[in-house]
């Protein structure tokens, strides 16, 4: 167990959660083995561009030309060689289908909070660019940051999870957001009803509460879990090398211990 989660459903639900994201992330990057690179060399010239000119401003950001050469290759599959991605080229992603959380993973790709672009609202379209900016949050940890250069990776990632939570953007995961997610996790076990489901929720909400406010009057409420809640109860968890993916082989790592 870890300083920032005391129940253990909880703590199932946040694992679980953590590794049918960076999955499901793996899945729509991941190029398939028929895939050859545009002729031309248009892809080289690609990575040479973005290797040269762009630099958001995400510590994890994927900066070789061989990881940019294999995420535009997926891009390219993805958007049927269009310049643009919409939700519907998420459609037949192979084994994202089975995913119980495939419709927050792929929400998350539209988001204008992750994509740097406002503070709510989803996008009708991404670019390569875009598509860069998400694939960034998965990258793993370069051995050479310092700690304060990791701990700003860290809670670029941990946003990133928040915002799959908040989905009204308000800054504020509330009891029926924390539900929908627990349902969804749990939705493909057939041994937890719905209840089940909620109780889970709501005890973690409960949790939450005790963790990030402490000793609450009784007649307070407790309105939702905030960004500064949502790091304490994330803490201990290592979400900086557990929520990634290596972009050469999409090989995953998502595993609580």
């Amino acid at each position: 167990m870890t300083p920032g989660v005391h129940c253990q459903e909880e703590w199932d639900a946040l694992c679980r959660f953590l590794r049918l994201v960076v999955v499901g992330v793996a899945r729509l990057g991941s190029v398939g083995e028929c895939h050859q690179p545009p002729a031309g060399g248009s892809s080289s010239a690609v990575s040479d561009v973005f290797s040269l000119s762009f630099s958001p401003s995400l510590p994890c950001f994927p900066v070789s030309s061989d990881q940019i050469e294999q995420l535009h290759r997926r891009f390219k599959q993805l958007s049927g060689d269009q310049p643009t991605i919409r939700k519907e080229n998420f459609n037949n992603v192979p084994d994202l289908e089975l995913n119980p959380i495939r419709s927050k993973i792929v929400r998350a790709f539209f988001d204008n909070r992750n994509l740097r672009k406002g503070s709510s609202g989803l996008a009708d379209e991404i670019n390569f660019e875009d598509f860069l900016t998400i694939m960034s949050y998965f990258r793993p940890i370069d051995t050479t940051m310092d700690e304060e250069q990791v701990q700003l990776c860290r809670k670029e990632k941990l946003r990133f999870l928040f915002h799959m939570y908040d989905s009204d953007s308000d800054g504020r995961i509330t009891l029926e957001e924390y539900r929908n997610v627990v349902e969804e996790l749990l939705s493909g076990n057939p041994h937890i009803e719905k209840e089940s489901a909620r109780s889970i929720a709501d005890g973690a909400m409960m949790e939450a509460a005790s963790v990030c406010v402490g000793q609450m009057e009784p007649d307070q409420v407790y309105e939702g879990i905030t960004f500064d809640d949502f790091l304490k109860i994330w803490q201990g968890i290592d979400i900086e090398t557990k929520m990634h993916v290596r972009f050469l082989n999409m090989e995953t790592i998502a595993l609580c211990h």
